[in-house]
């Protein structure tokens, strides 16, 4: 005679449903790096050295991730960035 064995287990499923996005900073030929440095640290604050850090990112790529977080954490700060002039997006 033979025993059958049943085994139950159990599965965890980790999900990461916080969707988290970041916003794109896009080089273009009008701002000065001055004033992408000064809109970084007053709006994403950032510190001095990272936001000259992605200046220099996106003059010589083209583009730079700035700031990532919740799509309404950053919303209001993307059109804090298009409202000085500069080129964002979220992605």
């Amino acid at each position: 005679m033979s025993t059958i064995e049943k085994v139950k287990e159990s599965v965890v499923l980790a999900e990461d449903l916080d969707f988290h996005h970041e916003i794109i900073l896009f080089n273009d030929d009008v701002n000065t790096f001055d004033h992408v440095i000064d809109t970084l640290i007053r709006v994403c604050d950032h510190t001095p050295i990272q936001a000259e850090q992605c200046a220099i990112l996106v003059h010589y790529t083209g583009k730079c991730g700035v700031k990532t977080g919740d799509f309404d954490e950053l919303k209001p700060l993307c059109s804090a960035l298009l409202d000085a002039g500069l080129s964002a997006e979220i992605q």
